[in-house]
């Protein structure tokens, strides 16, 4: 692995990359002799048909970040398989990106360089059922579990109001509904 040493010549810079490839860029780069890479992804519950689905994405789509001496590596970076260029402004101006917001951005994720987005739920919140046999029904929670995953939620059964405990994964915020179904749409 790259030895991470204190030189004026390294620095981090933004690497371009082919749609929905930046993990085999940075798979790539990081072969590389003298060169350190940084793909930071983000881990996310989206609702389909079959219910909540874990989804892990590049945090920045379509870019990576690499640390290498400019004069050195910028042709094998550029050169590396499923990398579009290094991002640059007009014809060699190469921007680099501060150590101290990588190393920022670095803190900020788990050993799989993953940022996990977890739905935040609270008593009154409205929401829908979005798995087993009650899928489709709307209602609100009246009280979250963080520890046990569950929350309580108003159900009408037989004309009657009740409060039943069901899974964090079988429901799902209203506006997130929305927002995946018209991801089906399109």
């Amino acid at each position: 692995m790259f030895q991470n040493r204190i030189d004026g010549s390294l620095r981090w810079y933004c690497v371009h990359t082919k749609p929905k490839s930046e993990h085999i860029a940075a798979a790539n780069i990081a072969r590389l002799d003298g060169v350190e890479v940084f793909c930071p992804r983000i881990r996310f519950q989206k609702n389909t048909t079959r219910g909540k689905v874990w989804f892990t994405e590049a945090l920045f789509p379509g870019y990576v970040f690499a640390r290498f001496d400019i004069g050195v590596n910028l042709r094998a970076v550029n050169g590396t398989h499923a990398v579009l260029r290094v991002v640059r402004f007009g014809a060699d101006s190469y921007p680099s990106v501060p150590d101290d917001l990588i190393e920022e951005w670095q803190r900020s994720v788990d050993d799989q360089k993953l940022i996990t987005i977890q739905e935040q739920f609270k008593p009154g919140d409205e929401v829908e059922i979005v798995e087993g046999p009650m899928r489709g029904i709307r209602t609100i929670i009246t009280q979250v579990f963080p520890a046990q995953e569950r929350v309580r939620i108003l159900l009408e059964l037989l004309g009657e109001v009740r409060e039943v405990q069901v899974s964090l994964d079988a429901v799902s915020k209203k506006e997130n509904i929305r927002l995946a179904s018209s991801d089906v749409s399109t």
